[in-house]
This record gives C-alpha cells, sequence and structure tokens, in this order.
C-alpha cells in the first residue's frame, strides 16, 4: 500500500534526505587514491550522528555499515573494508540516514582520479538517466512511464539496465510501496498520487544487464565483470511535479561541477 504523506512530513523527510546530500558533499572531497572505503564508512557515520540523524543502513536488515560501497563492477550493496581504492577506479556510495522518523536515501557514483573515457561516459549517461525518469514522475502518469523513460535513454546508449534491482517509496520505513523498476512499458504500473515520495535509482552496467549475487548475501556484481553506475535521487510529488528533496549540490560544489539541471525539479 502506498503511504501517502502530508506536506509537514514531506519536509522532514527533506531534511532527512538533505543530512544524506550533505555527507555526500562530505565524501567528495575524501574519495581518492589510496584512501579505503572503511575509512570513509567511519567519517559517513560521525557525520550523520553530528546532524542529529542515525545512519539509516547500519543494521538495517542486518547489514553491518553505515554506506553501501560498490566499487567497479560491484553494482550495490557493497560492504565497506580495508582494501585502498586506485587510480581509474568507480565508487557507488548509498547513504541513508533516518531523522524525526524518516529516512532519506541517496546515491552517486565517483570517479577515484582520472578513469577511462568509457566508464566516464558510463557514469554520465547514468547521471542523466536519473533526471530523464524524475521528468516523468508526475500526476497522469504511472510507474511504467519512469522505468520505460530511463531503460529507453541508457539501452540507446548500448548499456544494460539492471533488472532485479529496483527503487522504491521512501518514508518512515527504507522501502515502501510502489516499487521502482529502470526499466517497463509506458501506462503500466501503479498510478502517481500528490504525496507520494520515492528513491528513483538508475543502476546502469557498462554491458550486460545481468546480475551475479555473491556469497556474503550482500554484495552484487555485473555478470561479466564490467563496470556499473548507480544515482539516486529522493523524490516527491507536490503540485501534481516532481520536487526534488535530495540535492547533488554539495557532491558539486566539492568536485567543481557547475550545473543547474537541478532547477527545474524546485518549487
Amino acid at each position: 500500500m502506498i503511504k501517502i504523506k502530508t506536506r509537514e512530513e514531506i519536509e522532514l523527510m527533506r531534511e532527512s534526505a538533505l543530512i544524506v546530500s550533505k555527507t555526500l558533499g562530505m565524501l567528495a572531497k575524501e574519495v581518492k587514491p589510496g584512501v579505503s572505503t572503511l575509512y570513509l564508512d567511519k567519517l559517513a557515520e560521525e557525520f550523520i550522528r553530528e546532524q542529529g540523524a542515525i545512519p539509516g543502513f547500519l543494521g538495517l536488515y542486518d547489514f553491518p555499515n553505515t554506506l553501501c560501497m560498490s566499487p567497479n563492477a560491484q553494482i550495490v550493496h557493497g560492504i565497506p573494508n580495508k582494501t585502498p581504492l586506485k587510480e581509474g577506479d568507480i565508487i557507488s556510495i548509498d547513504c541513508g540516514a533516518l531523522k524525526n522518523g524518516f529516512y532519506g536515501d541517496h546515491a552517486y557514483t565517483f570517479a577515484v582520479g582520472e578513469i577511462a573515457e568509457e566508464t566516464k561516459k558510463l557514469l554520465e549517461v547514468t547521471k542523466e538517466s536519473l533526471y530523464v525518469g524524475i521528468r516523468e514522475l508526475k500526476i497522469g502518469n504511472r510507474v511504467g512511464d519512469v522505468g520505460f523513460a530511463i531503460q529507453e535513454f541508457t539501452e540507446k546508449h548500448g548499456y544494460g539496465v539492471v533488472r532485479e534491482l529496483v527503487g522504491h517509496g521512501l518514508g518512515r520505513e527504507m522501502h515502501e510501496d510502489p516499487e521502482m523498476p529502470n526499466y517497463g512499458k509506458r501506462g503500466r504500473g501503479k498510478k502517481f498520487v500528490e504525496g507520494m515520495v520515492v528513491a528513483i535509482e538508475p543502476m546502469t552496467n557498462l554491458g550486460t544487464h545481468k546480475i551475479r549475487q555473491h556469497a556474503d548475501g550482500w554484495t552484487i556484481t555485473t555478470f561479466d565483470n564490467k563496470p556499473s553506475a548507480h544515482f539516486e535521487h529522493d523524490v516527491a510529488i507536490l503540485n501534481g511535479k516532481p520536487e526534488l528533496l535530495s540535492t547533488f549540490k554539495y557532491v558539486n560544489e566539492a568536485l567543481g561541477i557547475v550545473t543547474d539541471v537541478e532547477d527545474e525539479f524546485r518549487q
């Protein structure tokens, strides 16, 4: 059942989402060769608690850490460890925060130093596909419209769209209805209504869309071991249109990226 949020609840959710956005912005300055994902995980936990929030992933479904850290061919749910990042890696950082009873859930894939041109293009296309999907989150559309838009945009570049992992509703629980696949058919699925809040999160592979589940019960990689990118925003439907609750503003500032792409999703 879809849980509709009031304006007041959405503002509380925005606060949680922005804590995650600021955490990713802080981490953007720390992602570099020689740094371990476990070190970044500890920084994130400390930062989230300093904001008066609780790490949203830590202990959720028994996950052992604050961040899901998924380098290179790992798609999502990677467990932080002591292995240092190296030049040319990419790293998906997925982060959650719980404050005032509501979750924020937000992800960005970072380049570690200079990366291969084909990998850089994968990141650019996957990030753009996120906004392509968000534009379809409006009254009159359905879940399938978002998935179709993301799938069409990414597949025309020759990339694989992950099927087994999807976005989701968000609120007092990390995962609520509806599921938000990154593939689908227009006009299919649940209708969008005022006050819905969802996490849209394209996961795009350089090669096949097929995946491999690892023995630790968490780590998921591409079947062909080619790189995968992952970007995620929290979005509400307000006045019939998509309203971003999270932002890449802090990441952009840290990385020196100048863009106005998110302006259209502010009311």
